[in-house]
Formats: structure tokens, sequence, C-alpha cells
């Protein structure tokens, strides 16, 4: 078996045992967010006891890895996700490493804090196929403030090929 066949499976096996933890899509709700810090929150979602999120489900992509500062979400591109000219839509670009930026914020985030995106930046740099394969987007905290978090991500194939790279500024606030 080759490195990028390895990978692939391996990838493929770790979308598996997630899709078969989390729940059906749905709202959480404020009094869910608000009950623990922004890592447990996410965890809560991804051990199927939070609902999962509609977004995730529309455009088939699910969180893969999580920790603190740093969260992965994989998807498999496909047909559905073409712009009229024979490629994968920029907003799947978009919506795959926004959701991977703001989950890095929120995972660094006190109970009774949230955030919102105030800017994203991102950069196509090659095109995506149903041909592809599965790609991940990994966003990382550049820096975390009171009022002010940081991030940035790439979407990386199982070769290893960037095909984006996104940063984002995010307001940082208490919960109401």
């Amino acid at each position: 078996m080759t490195t990028r066949e390895a990978t692939l499976a391996a990838w493929l096996e770790q979308e598996k045992q997630v899709r078969a933890k989390l729940a059906a899509p749905g709202i959480a709700g404020m009094e869910a967010l608000k009950a623990g810090t922004g890592m447990e929150f996410l965890q809560r979602i991804w051990d199927g006891e939070l609902p999962s999120l509609y977004m995730g489900h529309t455009l088939d992509f699910v969180p893969v890895e999580g920790e603190p500062g740093r969260i992965v979400f994989q998807g498999t591109p496909g047909v559905q996700h073409y712009n009229p000219l024979g490629s994968v839509h920029g907003g799947y670009f978009c919506t795959l490493l926004d959701s991977a930026l703001g989950c890095a914020v929120h995972s660094m985030l006190p109970k009774g804090v949230g955030y919102t995106t105030l800017e994203l930046k991102v950069n196509l740099i090659r095109a995506m196929t149903a041909k592809t394969g599965p790609v991940r987007a990994e966003g990382k905290i550049i820096q975390i403030g009171k009022q002010v978090g940081v991030a940035e991500a790439n979407i990386v194939d199982v070769d290893g090929k960037i095909y984006a790279h996104a940063t984002t500024t995010c307001l940082i606030f208490p919960l109401p």
C-alpha cells in the first residue's frame, strides 16, 4: 500500500467513525452554548450529545479532529458543489474554511463567551473537482485576546496539496 493509499484509507475510516457518532442536524441553543467552554460545547456536538450542524449536513463535511486551538473538518467535494464552469464553487471552499477557522477560535473560549466572524479572507489556490477526493480544512489559532481572535486555515488533499488558504478575525464577547 502506498503512502497516499494509506492516508486516504485512514482519512475515510476516521470520517466514518465521526459520522457514526454525530446526531441529526439541528440547533443546540443558547443554554447549551453557555453551559461550558467552547471546547466542551464542540466536544458535545462531536460526541452526539448535541445536534450536528446543518451546514455540514448540507455541504457534506464533518469535524474529524479537534483540540483547543486546532480544528479539522473533512469533506469530499462532488458535482453537487460545482459552479457553472465545472469545478467546485468558491462557496464550498469558504464554508469549509470558515467552519475550521471559527471552531478553532471557539475552542479557545471560556464558559459564557461567544464569537462572531468579523473578517474572512480566502485565497483560492487551485480548483477542486469531484476527482479531488477528500479534503481537509485545518484551522489553527494565531492569537486569542479578550475581544479579538485571529486564526488561519488551509484546505489540503491526501497528498498534502494546498487548495486554499484563509485567515479570519473574530469578535469575542460575553454571551447574553
